[in-house]
């Protein structure tokens, strides 16, 4: 059996070490295929890698589907073209399975289960995520199918968490993209048991986007639950938010012209303070 990796603690400001540590483990497992996102955590282990390592050792793999935002891949099409990346775009198929579709508690292990299983069949190389040590902390089913496709996690590997990877972000002159928000993928924002659709994702999108763009809230999550879309507001945007101010939201977010999509007739639109993962319910 092959021995776990031994982790390392590196102090948040010793980036030095940060990037030392992450440059000998990307050396030991390469070639690497590394799944990218599009948000700061894997654009940054990307980054890396193809400078880190010789031609032909890194492969970026990005893939598209109604959860990932368009403006997450053009992200990644950007940075590949700048960086000179080998990048593969692909559809992984997650939304042929129906086992994904229902939206058990651990749909994210379908969601990565499929997205790993597609990068597989593209390379031999090792297969490479972002997750970092603050995510250790969260509900993650998406760790337990890495696991079974043997994906090495080199941020926890080298004991980073968020901050230490936006710091080495910035050091890698990869400018806003250090301070991009944690945008988990929309599937994400939908109640466990209801059904994942494409077009609930572009609604849940496009009410956010319209949400960012007249409060510039620092955290804003449109959840779907039973019976009603729920607004999830940082503490301080909330707090600025009269009953007056909701109520004219509201009527905003039910007439956005260009959703495609719109909210229910009937549906109640509530305000909340945001809770990380306050779509799972476990049972």
């Amino acid at each position: 059996m092959t021995k776990a990796p031994e982790l390392y603690a590196p102090d948040p400001v010793d980036l030095d070490g940060i990037e030392g540590r992450l440059n000998d483990i990307l050396r030991n497992v390469q070639p690497v295929a590394i799944a990218v996102s599009g948000g700061v955590d894997s654009l940054t282990l990307a980054t890396l890698a193809h400078r880190v390592l010789p031609d032909g050792a890194s492969a970026m793999f990005h893939a598209v589907s109604p959860a990932v935002p368009e403006e997450a891949s053009a992200r990644v099409r950007a940075l590949a073209q700048r960086e000179g990346w080998s990048l593969t775009v692909f559809d992984a198929g997650e939304f042929g399975n129906e086992n994904y579709r229902s939206n058990p508690v651990n749909r994210c292990f379908h969601c990565k289960h499929s997205l790993y299983e597609a990068i597989h069949r593209l390379t031999d190389a090792t297969i490479l995520s972002g997750a970092n040590q603050d995510d250790l902390g969260e509900y993650r089913p998406g760790l337990e199918a890495a696991r079974l496709f043997r994906v090495r996690h080199p941020y926890v590997e080298a004991g980073l968490a968020k901050a230490d990877v936006r710091a080495l972000a910035a050091r890698l002159g990869l400018g806003n993209i250090a301070d991009l928000p944690a945008a988990p993928c929309l599937a994400s924002r939908v109640e466990s048991g209801i059904r994942i659709e494409a077009d609930t994702l572009r609604l849940i999108h496009r009410v956010e986007q319209a949400i960012a763009a007249s409060l510039k809230p620092q955290v804003v999550r449109c959840r779907v639950r039973r019976g009603a879309i729920v607004i999830e507001l940082d503490p301080q945007t909330l707090g600025q938010l009269s009953i007056d101010d909701q109520d004219r939201l509201t009527c905003h977010l039910r007439s956005l012209p260009d959703a495609g999509v719109a909210i229910p007739p009937g549906t109640a639109v509530r305000y909340e303070r945001y809770r990380v993962g306050s779509a799972f319910l476990h049972t």
